[in-house]
């Protein structure tokens, strides 16, 4: 269903939030958890994705962006 992008090979940790920033680079943050606070963002990698309309991107499981067409206007 969803489509390699490009291979990062990022390796991901537990207690980050992994996502593509709006320039197409592999970022994290880390969560917020009981009382300690989150944010701080910092890149991962350089990816240069540029996005089309109609697909969500994310990271995979392999920590590599994919992107899988959004389902839009069914009922």
């Amino acid at each position: 269903m969803a489509e390699k992008v490009v291979t990062c090979g990022v390796k991901k940790e537990k207690g980050y939030l992994y996502y593509l920033d709006k320039n197409g680079n592999v970022a994290r943050s880390k969560m917020a958890r009981g009382g300690e606070k989150g944010g701080g963002a910092e890149v991962m990698n350089q990816a240069g994705v540029t996005r089309e309309k109609g697909y969500l991107y994310f990271i995979d499981k392999d920590g590599d962006v994919s992107r899988a067409k959004m389902a839009r206007g069914k009922k």
